[in-house]
């Protein structure tokens, strides 16, 4: 897929916020404080919050072309490297009247975000620029108790430092989907609990296929079908479709009703593969009905042998990769590794 590639990010650089959905920072001002110092320490950077970034969520969710604008002057300003969404939401879709592809296809920069950010997204793949699909600054780099050093070096390997080729690892330590009272003060705040490791499932699937990354949160792509957003049948021919569910642990009949919506529309025929991040919201003994509705979908009732690889570490979990959106990536069922075959960002200088 031919994209514009922004170039990567490094220390003194001057990132974006933007509250594109919804007004996180306004309701707990800690939280973004948190998360703002967390990433300027570990990576050197200055995040300037955009004009209605802040405001209260009230007034951000009565006005979406504020919100649009935020991100249009985020993009337009060349003192600007890059754009990071504060949190996600569920009404980032209001912004699409205002958006102008010209001027994200003019000015090619990192856009950082997940969950309801998979409008934006899709918005930058309309433009023909690369995105990242990664963590928020309240989510993400937000973690209460520090920073996960797995998130970390995602974010360096892909943003900051990026590789010819990069395997994507295996998370062998703690992660985490719970959802963190932000009620609570930070200080003496304890961390989320805590899972154990669990493994990726590669429920099918021979050899090595290649294909270009596309997809999000599941509970947004959902509201895109028959937007001027939704990939055509050409971007998604030969795509790796990668897929998460959103903290509300959406049921897994509700994946499976997604997957029959994609061969309706012609797209699950022409995807090499699916990955499917850890499900948000829900208990490793859960994880298993979310591989079935997806087995059933592809293999069961669209007799599909694609390759499918769940219990990965990007969505609605923590800690999370960063996933370059239109990227080429490998998926080598025989040696279970997925490996980024390109660089994610341009040369820095």
């Amino acid at each position: 897929m031919q994209l514009h590639i922004p170039r990567a990010l490094r220390a003194g650089d001057r990132l974006a916020a933007v509250s594109l959905s919804w007004g996180g920072p306004g309701v707990f001002p800690q939280q973004y404080a948190l998360g703002k110092r967390q990433l300027e320490a570990e990576f050197g950077v200055e995040l300037v919050a955009m004009p209605n970034a802040l405001r209260a969520a009230n007034w951000l969710a009565q006005n979406p072309s504020a919100r649009a604008d935020d991100l249009m002057q985020a993009f337009a300003d060349p003192n600007i490297a890059g754009v990071v969404s504060t949190i996600g939401g569920d009404d980032s879709i209001r912004l699409l009247p205002f958006l102008d592809f010209d001027v994200l296809r003019a000015n090619p920069k990192v856009f950082l975000g997940y969950s309801d950010s998979t409008i934006t997204h899709l918005a930058c793949l309309r433009a023909g620029v690369r995105s990242y699909y990664g963590p928020s600054i309240m989510a993400g780099f937000g973690e209460r108790g520090g920073l996960l050093p797995f998130m970390v070096d995602s974010v360096r390997a892909t943003l900051f430092e990026p590789q010819p080729q990069w395997t994507l690892p295996e998370n062998e330590g703690v992660w985490s989907t719970d959802v963190v009272d932000w009620d609570i003060p930070i200080a003496g705040s304890p961390t989320r609990p805590r899972e154990q490791p669990t493994q990726w499932q590669w429920l099918q699937g021979r050899g090595e296929v290649r294909g270009h990354l596309l997809g999000g949160c599941m509970d947004s792509l959902n509201e895109l079908p028959g937007t001027p957003l939704w990939p055509t049948l050409d971007q998604w021919q030969d795509a790796v479709l990668f897929m998460e569910t959103s903290e509300e642990a959406p049921p897994p009949d509700r994946l499976l009703r997604f997957i029959r919506s994609l061969d309706a529309m012609g797209v699950l025929r022409r995807l090499n593969g699916i990955l499917l991040g850890r499900p948000g919201g829900c208990r490793p003994e859960q994880f298993a009905d979310y591989d079935r509705a997806l087995l059933r979908g592809v293999r069961d009732e669209a007799g599909l042998a694609m390759p499918l690889v769940t219990h990965l570490d990007f969505g609605h979990t923590d800690p999370m990769w960063v996933l370059p959106v239109g990227a080429t990536i490998a998926i080598d069922c025989d040696a279970q590794q997925l490996r980024l075959c390109e660089p994610s960002t341009g040369p820095s200088d």
